[in-house]
């Protein structure tokens, strides 16, 4: 890429250019932390269908593009969103229910297989699972990773130490690098040819951002080139690594973004009750979701008021007095 390319768009422009139907995507941020939830709301405005998508330990972001229909598959680690919903409600219905193809890995193997894909590996060793069902229940069936290859042959692969039982290891577990066509993720600073910098936890998303072909950063603000190099070493993603950019304030909402507001619990509790019901969900998709054009207007339906209350104190990085009941 061109260091000089100006990559700043809009969230429209940016998800009707990198995803499709039948993507294979991969979403940042960790439970209620830092999810790409403008982005998702926009996948579910355009109606995107039959996605596959890769999560480390995700809440309201998966839950949501889930219930809104835009997910054939799943491969994760974790899908909840704490006190809220301790398992995604829209996620397990669809589970229960069939219409969702879920695979599971632990944290550690989710965070190596991003690894490996952002290497550039097709895999890479681990002694996590040994001794669990994760290393035999599959949830992708072999019909389904014969006839895509995007998806590998096997889940995983259990292999003798090839350096014998060096640390009293006889066996590995091979975990496959992922790939993604494209990464959403949702940073506090970028600049206009997409240096990126994330305040507080990373998780898994720089990983995730190098491993894809495409990515798509939505960001609190935009600032000069000159604001990032004062400390460079707080800048994880370079800009040869991010095709869009897009500046949207709250763009993580409801989930949190550190430094900038807290997590709404307001609106998670009321989620959580929505989603429950089958006619309140689907009237929930279609008067707050796709009644709206963009996230702006979403936030208009929030109120300034409630958004207010989560702002995040400039000491702490948190909201302060919150009531998180």
């Amino acid at each position: 890429m061109n260091k000089g390319i100006d990559k700043i768009t809009d969230l429209s422009t940016a998800i009707r250019t990198y995803v499709a139907d039948g993507s294979h995507i991969s979403i940042g941020g960790f439970t209620i932390n830092r999810n790409p939830m403008a982005a998702v709301y926009e996948i579910i405005r355009q109606r995107i269908r039959d996605l596959h998508v890769y999560a480390h330990s995700n809440g309201q972001g998966v839950d949501e593009l889930i219930g809104g229909g835009c997910v054939a598959r799943l491969e994760i680690a974790y899908g909840g969103n704490g006190r809220f919903a301790p398992t995604c409600v829209r996620f397990r219905k669809a589970v229960e229910n069939g219409s969702l193809i879920v695979e599971d890995y632990s944290n550690y193997q989710m965070s190596l297989r991003f690894m490996a894909g952002a290497m550039g590996v097709p895999f890479l060793p681990t002694r996590s699972a040994l001794g669990t069902d994760l290393i035999d229940q599959w949830g992708i069936p072999a019909e389904i990773r014969r006839d895509n290859p995007k998806i590998p042959d096997k889940k995983l692969e259990v292999v003798p130490n090839p350096f014998g039982a060096w640390q009293a290891a006889t066996q590995v577990v091979l975990v496959p690098a992922i790939n993604p066509d494209v990464t959403i993720i949702h940073v506090q600073q970028a600049d206009a040819q997409g240096n990126l910098r994330i305040r507080g936890l990373p998780f898994t998303d720089v990983e995730q951002a190098k491993a894809a072909r495409f990515v798509i950063a939505t960001c609190e603000e935009v600032v000069e080139t000159s604001v990032l190099r004062h400390a460079p070493d707080q800048n994880q993603i370079p800009f040869f690594c991010v095709d869009a950019v897009v500046p949207i304030a709250f763009g993580a909402y409801p989930t949190a973004c550190y430094r900038h507001y807290d997590y709404d619990p307001v609106f998670l509790y009321e989620y959580r009750h929505t989603a429950q019901d089958e006619d309140r969900y689907q009237a929930y998709l279609a008067t707050t979701i796709r009644s709206v054009d963009n996230h702006q207007a979403f936030l208009r339906q929030v109120g300034e008021d409630r958004l207010k209350t989560i702002k995040a104190d400039p000491r702490t990085g948190y909201a302060t007095g919150l009531d998180r009941r």
